[in-house]
Order: C-alpha cells, then sequence, then structure tokens
C-alpha cells in the first residue's frame, strides 16, 4: 500500500516533467504546475524536490538551459538573439545573463569554442551510449540502415519512467516492461497489430548529467482506447511532425553504432537539422524468438529543413 502511494506521487511528478518539457519556452507559475500535478500549491514545492531531489525552480532553468546548449551547439541559422527569444526569454542580454550565470560562459563565447574545438564531435551521437568509447574520424560505420523520411502525427502512450544512466535502464529493463505490459493490460489497452512499443528519450546526453537522463518505456494508445492514469502507467500525448527513420536490425550491443550512422553519417549531409522534440525507438519484434537475438528497431529522429 505504501509502494501505492509513492508511485502516485510519483506518477504525478512525471506528468509536471512532460508539462515543462512541452512549454519549457514560457513563464510557468508554481499554481499551474501544481494543478498539473493535483496537488496544492503551497505544499508543491517541497514534494517536487522531495521526488526529484532537485528544485522545481533549478529544474526549470536546467531544462531551458540545456535547450540553449542544444540550440547554440545544432542550430547555426539562428542567431543568440533567435534563440533567446525561442527560449522564452524578452531580450538577448537577459538571456546571456541567465546562460553565463548557469555555466560561467557567455552563449557568445560558448558556441565559438563549441565549433572551434569540437565541431568534428557535435554528430557523434550519446545515446544508449557503450562503454567503449569510439572516434567516428578513425572507425568506420560498421552498422548501415535505411534511411526515410515520415511525417508523424499526433499520438498517445502510456509509459513507466526510468531516470538515470544507460546502463541502469538496461538493467532494469526486463522488469520495467513487464510492469508496463501489465500495467496496460489490466487497462485492456492491448491490441492485436494496433500497439506500439517504443522508447523515448527526453534529455540530450551530450549535455545532461547520467543521473538525470529521463527514459519513458511506452506503448501507444490505440484511438479506440481511453487510457488512464493510475500510478503505476503515465499517459502523454506526443506532437507530431518530421521524423528521420532509420530501420535497424542489430544486436543490443550496436544500438550505439546504429544511433551514430543516423547523425553522423545521414544527418550531416541530409539537409535537415535536429528539431526540438524527443528523438525515440519503436521495436519491431522479439529478440527472443530470432535467431543471434537480433532486434529490429526503428529509430526516429526529429528533423528540419535548415
Amino acid at each position: 500500500m505504501l509502494d501505492d502511494y509513492k508511485c502516485q506521487y510519483v506518477s504525478r511528478i512525471h506528468k509536471v516533467q512532460d508539462y515543462i518539457e512541452n512549454n519549457y519556452w514560457r513563464n510557468m507559475s508554481t499554481k499551474e504546475l501544481s494543478d498539473v500535478a493535483g496537488f496544492s500549491k503551497y505544499h508543491f514545492n517541497r514534494i517536487f524536490k522531495s521526488v526529484l531531489h532537485e528544485s522545481l525552480s533549478h529544474y526549470v532553468n536546467r531544462i531551458r538551459m540545456e535547450y540553449a546548449l542544444f540550440m547554440l551547439a545544432h542550430r547555426e541559422d539562428r542567431n543568440i538573439t533567435d534563440i533567446a527569444y525561442d527560449l522564452g526569454f524578452t531580450d538577448s542580454a537577459i538571456f546571456s545573463r541567465a546562460f553565463k550565470n548557469y555555466y560561467g560562459i557567455s552563449p557568445f563565447e560558448y558556441r565559438k569554442k563549441y565549433s572551434t574545438k569540437c565541431k568534428e564531435n557535435i554528430f557523434i551521437s550519446m545515446y544508449n551510449k557503450s562503454e567503449k568509447k569510439k572516434e567516428w574520424v578513425t572507425n568506420p560505420f560498421s552498422i548501415t540502415g535505411q534511411i526515410q523520411l515520415k511525417k508523424v502525427e499526433e499520438f498517445q502512450v502510456v509509459y513507466i519512467r526510468h531516470t538515470g544512466n544507460y546502463t541502469s535502464l538496461a538493467k532494469e529493463y526486463a522488469r520495467l516492461m513487464e510492469n508496463l505490459f501489465r500495467a496496460a493490460a489490466k487497462q485492456k489497452l492491448l491490441k492485436a497489430d494496433e500497439n506500439q512499443v517504443l522508447a523515448m528519450y527526453h534529455d540530450n546526453p551530450e549535455f545532461g548529467k547520467e543521473e538525470q537522463f529521463r527514459t519513458s518505456l511506452c506503448i501507444t494508445v490505440p484511438k479506440s482506447c481511453t487510457a488512464k492514469e493510475d500510478g503505476m502507467l503515465g499517459v502523454m500525448t506526443r506532437e507530431g511532425g518530421l521524423y528521420a527513420v532509420g530501420h535497424f536490425e542489430i544486436t543490443q550491443e550496436q544500438f550505439k553504432d546504429a544511433w551514430d550512422y543516423m547523425y553522423q553519417q545521414w544527418l550531416m549531409t541530409s539537409g535537415y537539422v535536429p528539431r526540438n522534440a524527443c528523438p525515440f525507438e519503436v521495436y519491431l519484434n522479439n529478440p527472443q524468438q530470432e535467431k543471434d537475438h537480433i532486434i529490429k528497431v526503428d529509430i526516429y529522429l526529429p528533423i528540419e529543413p535548415i
């Protein structure tokens, strides 16, 4: 019973995280966010910190600053004033002060340093990163995939979230998936040939801290069904948009190579840049039923034209 109550609290805070992620450019009041969670605004800050071990104001600012890093590094088509407005700042001076207060370096200095010292590395993916580090300049691609552009409509998922590095995610994956399917079945959300199973990455591992990485293990909700949050399951709706979809047939150890292929081989010569949305993996088979446990997976990379 105590664990059920704790799950209810955690689930409500996850809902707030999703809301912040979808509204990071806005000034959100404590009252607004406490209403999302269904908690009293007078207790919300303390509850938020007790669950995430991070204050609400620091969390919101961190998410916004991590988006700033991403845009400064990858969106050369946006100048600093553009980025300031994109992030909800009223002018570039206020943004520059906030950025320097957080990172100890100005946006201009960061962009200059990043582009001159790290330009050859900015497309090295850190998703599903293994312990062994690879340098793409000196190593050929051992994995290739079939890439196509796809316009995705808005979709809804139920999810269980993991917070932590990808090593701990791999260890807990089977248990989390079992809990996800059991909870979805309880709500009668599993329909033959209508569900997709996916992993959604909420944080850019290039800039964040490993212990704060959020990964949602999800099942898509058929349009004929109505999903409800129940303490175990969260529910979120993801906006549609343009994606580069890479199809791969790989082993568990080759996920990093597949992500690298998407970012390095395809993206750099595609005429597209990453869009501010979560990338995700869609799993197409049960590898336990395949020879050599081959995993068939589609990697969805959100993009927009340069």
